[in-house]
């Protein structure tokens, strides 16, 4: 399995782990908008902040919720094994959270106004993460992030280029547990050879100089 070494960052592991804690007890008082009072717990994020890749989706689910970690429910565990098929450990070579930290009711998707109001925690984690490649999961995030609506079949699986980070948008894991085919060209295939891009882009930005 494919090891990625550790991010270079400004701070040492401890510091960058007190600074992230902070943004996390911060996501917990949060009550910028009413997903706060709805919520079981604040979910934040999983995986390691020294990762050289971040994983962004749209919101934490019922067992996010009850958890309190990012992508734990079957579409979590779905981008686990995709990931993993490329070399990719989720929780040792990326850093995985959501555009909003609170479960919206019934698992809708967050407004716009939701998604702003959280926005201040994702840049945060963002700077401090600092990763140089973004795996997007799903139309909500590229629009959370990007400000890009619809058209996640166009955008996947095409590299962009933003604030000096590499960005690749997916289909969202939910999508794929919809339409199970493998077959060449289905949703799940064209995942997984997106995910391959990535494992490549990694590789190349942790290969010795």
């Amino acid at each position: 399995m494919t090891m990625f070494p550790p991010q270079a960052s400004r701070l040492s592991a401890a510091e960058l782990e007190q600074e992230l804690d902070q943004v996390a007890a911060a996501c917990d008082g949060c009550r910028r908008c009413g997903l706060g009072h709805s919520r079981t717990q604040v979910v934040v994020s999983r995986g390691n902040p020294q990762a050289s890749l971040m994983v962004i989706g749209e919101g934490p689910g019922a067992q996010e919720d009850e958890q309190g970690k990012p992508f734990v429910g079957r579409s979590g565990q779905l981008l686990d094994r995709m990931l993993e098929s490329v070399g990719i450990d989720s929780n040792r070579d990326a850093y995985v959270c959501n555009i909003v930290k609170c479960r919206p009711p019934e698992n809708r998707k967050p407004t716009a106004l939701e998604m702003a109001a959280c926005r201040p925690w994702l840049d945060q984690q963002i700077q401090l993460v600092d990763p140089p490649v973004i795996l997007l999961a799903g139309a909500t995030a590229v629009e959370g992030l990007l400000g890009i609506k619809g058209g996640i079949t166009k955008l996947r699986g095409q590299w962009r280029q933003w604030e000096g980070r590499w960005l690749m948008p997916i289909l969202h894991p939910s999508y794929l547990l919809r339409n199970a085919s493998k077959e060449r060209g289905s949703p799940k295939w064209l995942t997984w050879h997106d995910l391959q891009d990535v494992q490549r882009r990694l590789a190349q930005l942790n290969a010795p100089l």
